[in-house]
């Protein structure tokens, strides 16, 4: 999970054979930064909604709604159906789901910035918890160059 610049806020490991629908509530629940539980009335007005930019691949009405419940705007590209040309202006609309398309790319981008760490592109480590430590201090390490260097 990373926010609008590219700068990571979570990393999970997984194995390979898992499908990335099974781990977004792990995902958003490892973040770094927490959200506030509670605030105030007046702050309640001028409170920010939250985005998460999501592709085809995350639309599932188990994870929309418990997404939704931990408080995210979804933006989800609408997958259409092969067979079914004319109901494709026929949308059921949410009230927390965008129309327009997800930005990949920056998660794209700082995936490539992983690859770029030796260690991470190929897995040497047996334990998960030391490649896991790996990709946490790689995402130290983005964080730095992103911030401090520019």
């Amino acid at each position: 999970m990373t926010e609008k610049k590219g700068i990571p806020l979570s990393v999970v490991i997984s194995p390979a054979s898992t499908h990335d629908i099974n781990l977004v509530t792990d995902v958003v629940d490892n973040t770094v930064i927490k959200r506030p539980k509670s605030l105030s009335r007046s702050r309640r007005r001028r409170r920010r909604l939250q985005h998460l930019c999501l592709d085809k691949g995350y639309k599932s009405a188990e994870e929309e709604q418990e997404l939704i419940k931990r408080g995210y705007v979804l933006h989800i590209p609408i997958k259409k159906k092969k067979g079914k040309k004319g109901e494709i202006g026929k949308e059921i609309s949410m009230p927390n789901r965008k129309k327009y398309s997800s930005k990949r790319w920056v998660v794209e981008r700082t995936n490539s910035w992983h690859n770029r760490f030796r260690k991470l592109f190929t897995r040497y480590e047996k334990k998960d918890e030391n490649y896991l430590g790996l990709a946490q201090f790689s995402c130290s390490i983005i964080i730095y160059r992103k911030l401090i260097l520019g």
